[in-house]
């Protein structure tokens, strides 16, 4: 395992930290806070003409609460803000962090630029997993990391509805300018997926399913369908934030390491084409990684992780425990902690 060196750790972190002052710095109006339930959410309230804006700012924190507080103090700072994130992303070059392929880095760029992530989508799939490396501080550079030309968005429904607010500009402008066209579903009211035309990148929105069936439902904060898959809302259960690496950095939402390392346990087993197949293979491989090294920096949330997954029932044990047979190594390493 190969650590990055403290001036790659250092420069990832102030670039996450330029990036969260930079999304409270633009705020127009007042922040003020909206209780929905057990949740606190803030919001940018201002007038503008003679309605009333009420800009979705993000959930509840001690984090937030803080640079709200310095909302004032952090505006008028962009220019100096963005000189800091060019510097820092030479340095993370230079130190050989891995950044974003430009077909990669211009989606998702502009996916964050409209509002997806502060709107709770959640980047899911390799490309999460390789903004691990700054998070965790290691290096990736092997198989599990091979790129794929899929970027998989997961979002809650109910959180979609409740924050009531959408993105800045249509998903469907967004991706026709970079040339996608959407995939029709069988209901072609519903819109999930958009494949790029000169490419073969695709672009998929998913939500944690709640019913027996895993079929189609709408984000309205995001302005598109998805399609529902089990066990999702395991892995986008509180989210991080981290800097995703192209040009000047982007602020993106990823699963939290742990739960993405146990998810990946259960995706494994359940692909249609088999456990033996080249994606099944992947996943472990990125399963085994992240346990390993979690095992050793973060083993309670590592513990804590794997055990709340096999509290949801037989179904999900049998699905771990399918994997885990394939993967002695990883398994003794779950067993220990």
């Amino acid at each position: 395992m190969q650590y990055l060196s403290p001036v790659a750790r250092s420069a990832w972190i102030d670039l996450l930290r330029n990036l969260k002052d930079g999304a409270v710095s633009g705020l127009i109006g007042t922040p003020k806070r909206k209780a929905v339930g057990t949740r606190t959410y803030w919001y940018d309230h201002y007038r503008l003409g003679r309605q009333t804006i009420d800009r979705y700012i993000g959930e509840d924190s001690e984090d937030l609460r803080s640079r709200l507080h310095r909302h004032k103090e952090l505006a008028g700072q962009d220019r100096i803000r963005e000189k800091e994130r060019a510097r820092l992303m030479r340095i993370l070059r230079a130190e050989g962090l891995r950044m974003a392929d430009i077909n990669t880095g211009q989606i998702v760029s502009a996916m964050a630029r409209t509002g997806v992530f502060r709107l709770g989508g959640t980047l899911v799939g390799t490309n999460a997993f390789l903004c691990y490396e700054g998070e965790l501080g290691v290096r990736i550079g092997f198989d599990a990391a091979a790129q794929t030309d899929d970027i998989d968005i997961a979002s809650f429904e109910r959180l979609s509805i409740v924050i009531n607010d959408r993105v800045e500009t249509p998903l469907g402008e967004v991706f026709g300018d970079l040339r996608f066209d959407p995939v029709p579903a069988l209901d072609r009211r519903h819109v999930w997926r958009w494949r790029q035309t000169d490419r073969q990148t695709m672009v998929e929105f998913l939500t944690p399913s709640f019913d027996d069936e895993e079929g189609l439902r709408e984000l309205p904060s995001l302005g598109v369908s998805a399609q529902s898959l089990h066990h999702l809302n395991y892995l986008i259960a509180e989210p991080l934030q981290v800097p995703f690496l192209y040009r000047y950095g982007s602020l993106v939402q990823v699963p939290r390491p742990e739960r993405f390392a146990i998810h990946k346990l259960i995706v494994a087993d359940r692909r249609r084409d088999g456990p033996d197949s080249a994606k099944s293979g992947k996943d472990r491989a990125q399963a085994a990684f992240l346990i390993e090294v979690l095992a050793d920096e973060r083993p309670v949330e590592l513990s804590d992780a794997y055990a709340e997954a096999r509290e949801k029932g037989p179904a999900w044990r049998k699905r771990m425990s399918a994997s885990l047979a394939l993967m002695p190594k990883t398994r003794a390493t779950l067993e220990r902690l």
